[in-house]
């Protein structure tokens, strides 16, 4: 892959991408895992990652937006593919792409039976169901509401619900929600059903149903937070040091002077900044590696460039070129968004399109 020599590189491992589907699959062997690729597969090309999961035999596949759903499904021709957020314009090019509706209220309901007696057939959805979240999802008085000539007009694919706090493995919340869950589609006919996200999958079986939908685990983001992760890394950021320089009198760095020096200082200055989607936030709080040291941000994040405090290291170590790992390892994403004060799900859809990307991996 050729760059001009002063960009980040991005590097996606598609192999882990495949092999994290494999483990969380080990990890609830009486489920099916589905693949969450909304939002471009959380930044890092929804279609380049379909093709690897679907050759690892991933058969099902969730996305927020009906586009997204459209664009997927040339890469997963047999795949089922949900909308999250329903089909508001349920369009001929949905109905022939096979698209299947995660119906959020009665609303939607109601304009999907509307749009299957124009088609003349029923056709497939899913029913959300809230269990207490208060985000999306039919109310239980709302089922209750529900006929039965209603019900049968659809081809129930699916009956789901999300859990509000399942990274917390001893939260009360978790079984509150699968109770209601329980006795919510209880009054649905008969239909496979999925509560579990990535962080769900490992709350145990009572939590998995049919079907778990894995979403940030896939692309190596700790579901299991507080203890080791479980997944294999997907995501490398690496930038070229554009510039060092030897401190010679006291001074500070970057914007807001915030990052005091004395003489004999070293510093180095790479070219990736907020804009490309590293968080302003973690200036002065994050750390990179070169040549496998540790090597902390001195000041404020720009737009375009941030600095790395290199006085630790040996005279020479760094030069211009030099590569210093930004995101890297079992943790590295985690690393990044505690840092920022924010999560792995953040940084990762955060990461920008001016690196150069590298895909590894089938």
């Amino acid at each position: 892959m050729a760059t001009d020599g002063s960009k980040a590189v991005l590097t996606i491992d598609l192999g882990a991408i495949a092999e994290n589907f494999r483990r969380l699959q080990r990890a609830a062997p009486g489920s099916e895992i589905a693949a969450v690729v909304k939002a471009d597969a959380y930044g890092l090309g929804a279609a380049k990652v379909a093709r690897a999961l679907a050759q690892a035999g991933c058969k099902q596949f969730f996305v927020a937006h009906g586009d997204e759903g459209l664009a997927l499904r040339d890469t997963v021709p047999d795949a089922a593919i949900y909308v999250l957020h329903g089909l508001e314009s349920e369009t001929r090019a949905a109905s022939e792409a096979g698209l299947i509706p995660v119906l959020n209220h009665p609303g939607e309901l109601q304009r999907h039976i509307q749009h299957a007696r124009r088609r003349g057939r029923r056709l497939p959805a899913a029913l959300h169901v809230d269990s207490g979240m208060w985000r999306l999802g039919f109310a239980e008085a709302e089922l209750r509401g529900l006929d039965a000539a209603t019900l049968d007009a659809l081809d129930l694919r699916l009956v789901m619900s999300h859990l509000a706090c399942a990274e917390e493995p001893a939260n009360p919340l978790n079984e509150e929600q699968r109770a209601r869950f329980e006795r919510r589609r209880a009054l649905l006919p008969q239909a496979p059903a999925s509560l579990a996200n990535s962080s769900a999958i490992f709350l145990g079986e009572t939590y998995h149903y049919e079907l778990c939908r894995a979403g940030v685990a896939l692309y190596g983001v700790n579901p299991t937070p507080g203890r080791v992760n479980p997944m294999a890394p997907v995501v490398t950021l690496e930038a070229p040091v554009l510039q060092v320089f030897e401190v010679d009198a006291e001074g500070t760095v970057g914007y807001g002077a915030t990052y005091p020096v004395r003489p004999g200082a070293r510093l180095a200055t790479v070219p990736v900044g907020y804009a490309d989607g590293y968080p302003r936030a973690a200036g002065g709080r994050a750390a990179a590696r070169i040549g496998g040291a540790s090597v902390p941000l001195a000041g404020r994040v720009s737009m375009d460039l941030l600095t790395l405090d290199v006085s630790a290291l040996p005279p020479g170590a760094v030069r211009h070129g030099t590569m210093a790992l930004l995101i890297g390892g079992p943790d590295g994403l985690d690393e990044l968004a505690a840092a920022a004060g924010t999560i792995g799900y953040e940084v990762l859809t955060r990461l920008g399109t001016r690196f150069a990307r590298r895909y590894i991996g089938p």
